[in-house]
């Protein structure tokens, strides 16, 4: 067993499942791996084993060898039974990019909360061919300028270029529903403000949670701001889910979660996840004291240069701190005459926040 020792969390399991192969981390569930083409290069996904059959939980993004992997696993220790439902956690890439294979191929339906699911199928089939005026509007008042946005939008090619068609139904996951699996009562739980309303899965009895990217051992989930709601509070959201994770669940919970490895000692890792932000949040209102934009808080942010390829979510993840203390009222806005938010601070000597402060290594989606 390793450890994180500094951090109070241990990983049970010192090596992660090979191609086309599983590891049995607790009785019935099996743990899995597929690559994604990005500094984050990989994405755990798990099969729960029940009497009568499988059943999946996320998919990996549609892109290199991923579906190989899955026919893979399907022809091996999968194929004795058949595979049941199909549960995305949330509607992101590399979590319902297979999806619709999969159901379309094994016939098998798709079981994601309301939000997620309509998320999905609305950024997989926007339009690519040009940037709405909303969306430069987003831009143009975060400080990006247009030769910059130009280029963001000749990189950008949308959700769909990733994700398999989505299955047209699904059946919803709601909050504190509870599906039966394997001899298990395995209660839904969701939270918002990495993805609009992420599905967690949590066996009380037997302490083990199927965490998606709600809880990850050693990097930050990712909370923007994103043009398509550009007024709304996204960190108000993502506290309020830790903070009340960090209630329901119990301390020897076994976390499985989508990247990094399993792990034990979620408690330690909601209480730096909320320390985390909130040192953020102190260091931006101080920086704040004389009028800033969105994009001059990088610095404090990340610990490396934003590249273009990662420019929009560093700036949803800004924007998102920054709307998290205006409606805190600790932060004003005003719009200048170049058409650009500047935000100040409104009394920085009597912050109330005092987290853990240390810049992101960089604003990873997962």
């Amino acid at each position: 067993m390793s450890s994180d020792a500094k951090a109070g969390i241990s990983y049970p399991f010192p090596d992660a499942p090979e191609k086309g192969q599983w590891l049995e981390v607790a009785k019935g569930i099996y743990w899995l791996q597929m690559v994604l083409p990005m500094a984050l290069d990989h994405i755990n996904l798990y099969v729960l084993e029940d009497d009568a059959g499988w059943w999946i939980i996320d998919t990996g993004i549609n892109l290199g060898d991923t579906r190989e992997r899955w026919e893979l696993l399907l022809a091996g220790p999968m194929a004795a039974k058949p595979v049941l439902g199909v549960i995305c956690t949330h509607m992101h890439p590399d979590h319902v990019g297979q999806a619709g294979w999969l159901c379309e191929h094994l016939r098998v339906p798709l079981y994601m909360s309301y939000k997620e699911y309509y998320a999905a199928r609305t950024f997989t089939g926007a339009s690519t061919d040009q940037i709405s005026w909303t969306t430069e509007e987003y831009f143009s008042r975060a400080g990006v300028d247009k030769d910059c946005q130009k280029e963001m939008a000749s990189r950008f090619k949308g959700f769909g270029s990733v994700v398999a068609p989505l299955p047209t139904a699904y059946r919803r996951l709601e909050e504190g529903q509870t599906l039966r699996i394997g001899g298990r009562d395995w209660l839904i739980m969701t939270g918002a403000g990495h993805s609009p309303e992420h599905v967690s899965l949590y066996c009380a009895e037997d302490k083990l949670m199927m965490s998606g990217d709600q809880i990850i051992p050693r990097i930050t989930s990712n909370v923007s701001v994103m043009p398509s709601e550009p007024e709304a509070n996204p960190l108000a959201d993502w506290f309020s889910a830790l903070r009340r994770f960090r209630v329901d669940i119990d301390a020897d919970t076994l976390v499985m979660p989508a990247h990094n490895a399993p792990f034990y000692g979620v408690h330690a890792r909601l209480d730096y996840l909320i320390a985390h932000h909130e040192g953020h949040l102190e260091e931006i209102e101080k920086a704040c004291v004389e009028p800033k934009i969105a994009l001059d808080l990088f610095g404090i942010m990340f610990a490396r240069k934003v590249g273009m390829d990662q420019l929009s979510l560093a700036l949803g993840e800004a924007v998102a701190h920054l709307h998290y203390l205006c409606a805190e009222g600790r932060m004003q806005r005003e719009l200048d005459s170049e058409g650009v938010y500047r935000y100040r601070s409104i009394d920085p000597s009597n912050c109330p926040y005092h987290g853990v402060y240390e810049p992101d290594s960089g604003p990873m989606e997962v």
